[in-house]
């Protein structure tokens, strides 16, 4: 826990931490932000291990639950919060009965979503699997939940390396019973590639999806509530291996390794979508992820790299422009906060890797 608060005496300061008893492997995603009862999911992908943290006390942080495969499936990706309170997760492939084995578990085409509750209990589960795309890698990883029309949008994009280059594809269930109503492909755009790898999914303020795409594509779907929902490419970022956007008001942040930095569209005009900022970390920072707090108005950002730093950024309301807040920094004086070796509260020595983060409510 790092103190985000900009009135606080110990803004940018490291206040408390949990160990989790997990071996990290690939430490993963966070849910996107903090449910309104305190209780967060997070995991460490590629060890197949997932955690339910207790933060109703921040400075008291817990481990409520963990959990492994579940709902027959396996290696979850990404949490999001039902209007239920529960979480809906993407599981990356269809459980193979072995939950170590995990070179099996990874040699699956399909996987599925598990609903959960905050107990770490299954809910219920459905396979993504669609028999008309028998030979596509369905590998669900990320969601939209969109209860106004009773619809789920789920993106497939793998982790591992098989399917990566060929997958992009989306699908739409009914969020009521979870039943899949159809799988499309997303748009490769003038470039030829601007749907490959379609990874986070986010909904905008008109009710449309845009999913960022591990090949730097901006694509746009809407008319999700129909047989045949529309999804465009709005825009093509310089590079690949693009990360967490964000959709704050009318404006898209993005992660673009190509610049070291993140780039802003403002999206308010679907019809002409368009740059207006970026913002540069430095040269050796590979951004990744972005989070979103209306309270502090600040955006958290990692690069998902072992021992480097996580910053705070401010977003212009009226101009969309980026700029560091220089007033968050660690003992050492520089801006952002240094997950270099270091003592931590819980009594653990060494470096951090930072990848999810949320601001506390």
């Amino acid at each position: 826990m790092i103190d985000a608060d900009p009135a606080s005496p110990t803004y940018g300061k490291l206040i408390a931490s949990v160990g989790t008893d997990i071996k990290s492997v690939r430490i993963h995603h966070t849910e996107y932000e903090m449910p309104a009862n305190g209780m967060l999911f997070a995991n460490d992908h590629d060890a197949n291990q997932s955690v339910i943290f207790d933060l109703r006390d921040p400075l008291t942080p817990k481990v409520a639950a963990r959990f492994q495969s579940m709902g027959g499936y396996s290696m979850p990706h990404s949490f999001l919060r039902l209007p239920n309170g529960n979480v809906l997760a993407s599981f990356q492939f269809t459980d193979t009965g072995g939950h170590a084995d995990h070179a099996a578990m990874m040699s699956g085409k399909t996987g599925g979503l598990v609903e959960i509750d905050d107990n770490g209990t299954v809910v219920r589960s459905v396979s993504n699997a669609d028999p008309v795309l028998p030979d596509d890698g369905l590998l669900p990883y990320s969601l939209a939940i969109l209860p106004d029309i009773d619809r789920v949008l789920v993106t497939n994009s793998p982790m591992q390396d098989p399917y990566l280059l060929s997958s992009n594809t989306y699908q739409v269930f009914r969020l009521s019973d979870l039943k899949l109503l159809c799988t499309h492909r997303l748009d490769p755009g003038s470039t030829g590639n601007g749907n490959v790898a379609p990874e986070e999914a986010r909904v905008a303020a008109d009710g449309s999806v845009y999913v960022q795409t591990l090949s730097c594509g901006i694509q746009r779907i809407t008319a999700i509530d129909t047989p045949r929902p529309i999804a465009k490419l709005v825009h093509k970022f310089p590079g690949d291996f693009c990360g967490v956007p964000t959709i704050v008001g009318r404006y898209l942040v993005q992660s673009v390794p190509n610049f070291h930095g993140f780039a802003v569209l403002d999206i308010s005009d679907p019809t002409n979508v368009r740059e207006v900022s970026r913002l540069t970390v430095s040269d050796a920072f590979s951004p990744h992820w972005t989070g979103w707090d209306s309270k502090a108005k600040r955006l958290v950002v990692t690069s998902g790299k072992e021992g480097d730093r996580l910053y705070l950024l401010k977003l212009d309301d009226k101009t969309g422009a980026l700029s560091f807040d220089e007033t968050f920094r660690d003992t050492d004086g520089k801006v952002g906060f240094s997950f270099a070796s270091r003592q931590w509260p819980h009594g653990w020595s060494g470096e951090g890797t930072p990848h999810g983060a949320v601001f506390s409510r």
